[in-house]
């Protein structure tokens, strides 16, 4: 199975969940929902779950094997780390834009 696309569609600024990402298989499947989350400065992914009566959570779906979920994992993560930065430079650019554009 290969990733054919991933997309970070919604990314947080506040609290230890940083995106939410959709990844795509072989051009066939996707997969949404994946999180990713940062503790004590480690990202990790978080697959989607679904919350039982009893209050704990279930993984809807999951890696098999832990080769499968490292390469996910590798793949999640270096998506989530250049939107990132692509989105603070487009944030560093507008405010140099302002600041060059605004009479002092």
């Amino acid at each position: 199975m290969t990733i054919t696309d991933i997309k970070v569609r919604k990314l947080f600024d506040d609290g230890p969940m940083k995106a939410i990402v959709s990844v795509t298989f072989d051009g066939q499947l996707v997969l949404h929902d994946i999180k990713v989350i940062s503790v004590r400065e480690k990202n990790f992914i978080v697959m989607p779950s679904r919350k039982k009566s009893d209050g704990t959570y279930r993984d809807i779906v999951h890696p098999i094997n832990a080769e499968f979920r490292g390469l996910l994992e590798e793949e999640v993560l270096r998506a989530y780390e250049t939107e990132a930065a692509r989105i603070a430079a487009e944030e560093e650019a507008e405010a140099l834009e302002d600041g060059v554009s605004d009479p002092v």
